[in-house]
């Protein structure tokens, strides 16, 4: 990220919480510690928590204002396009906790969104984005909990 970084001069957001994980200092690199970071009248970054303490997605209000989240894999949205997962180690399929899974819904409620673009091709939610994170949140919380 950082050769991309010089090779545009553009700055590379990270959320303060993942500065360990910086292998490699650069002058764009800008920490930011806040729920969230205002970029542009349409752009958010929202932090999500997850696997990473300072896990992040991006929230754009979209060109129809209903709202879109670029998630990654702070909510990796499974095959069908009509759940998200959460998980601690993907490659180990290690789930995050019933609380640390409560704490990444509580903080996307707060941002309306309609799609979720994930981490992988052909796995997007088109439609219901929101209302899908909620479900599987109380879905993954009730299983962990039994």
């Amino acid at each position: 990220m950082q050769d991309w970084a010089a090779a545009f001069d553009a700055p590379i957001y990270l959320h303060a919480a993942d500065k360990e994980w910086i292998c490699r200092p650069s002058d764009h690199v800008r920490l930011w510690d806040e729920d969230a970071l205002v970029l542009s009248s349409s752009v958010t970054l929202v932090h999500g928590g997850g696997h990473f303490a300072g896990g992040t997605v991006l929230h754009w209000t979209g060109e129809d204002d209903k709202g879109v989240l670029l998630a990654g894999d702070i909510v990796q949205v499974t095959p069908g396009a009509d759940h998200v997962s959460f998980m601690w180690s993907y490659p180990n399929m290690l789930p995050l906790s019933a609380a640390e899974v409560a704490d990444v819904a509580e903080r996307l409620a707060l941002w309306p969104f309609e799609r979720i673009y994930g981490a992988f091709s052909h796995q997007n939610v088109r439609q219901d984005g929101q209302a899908i994170v909620a479900r599987s949140a109380r879905r993954y919380i009730d299983r962990l909990s039994k």
